[in-house]
């Protein structure tokens, strides 16, 4: 059972990005994370991330810039979405 988000639709099990419509369906083992830098893009991520040194980096980053007072109202990683896919594209599922 996955979490609704009121905004999102279509949550995809592998890294992918999320079409902009009513609610999110956020398969068990994954949350969600918004990546961008001006524009922000949604992506639902395996929770085996956060294991991964290089994936915490990211949210400590996320922690310094944001605090836990996110603007996007979830977990926002300010970095650029190609760097988000290089990194991601690196750490084991």
């Amino acid at each position: 059972m996955g979490f609704r988000l009121p905004g999102i639709v279509n949550a995809k099990r592998s890294l992918s990005h999320i079409a902009a419509s009513k609610t999110l369906d956020i398969p068990k083992g994954c949350f969600a994370v918004y990546v961008g830098e001006s524009q922000k893009k949604l992506f639902v991520i395996p929770i085996s991330y956060l294991n991964e040194p290089l994936f915490l980096d990211l949210l400590n980053q996320a922690e310094e810039e944001f605090g836990y007072d996110h603007p996007m109202g979830g977990i926002t990683i300010p970095c650029s979405e190609d760097s988000f896919l290089d990194l991601t594209s690196r750490l084991r599922v």
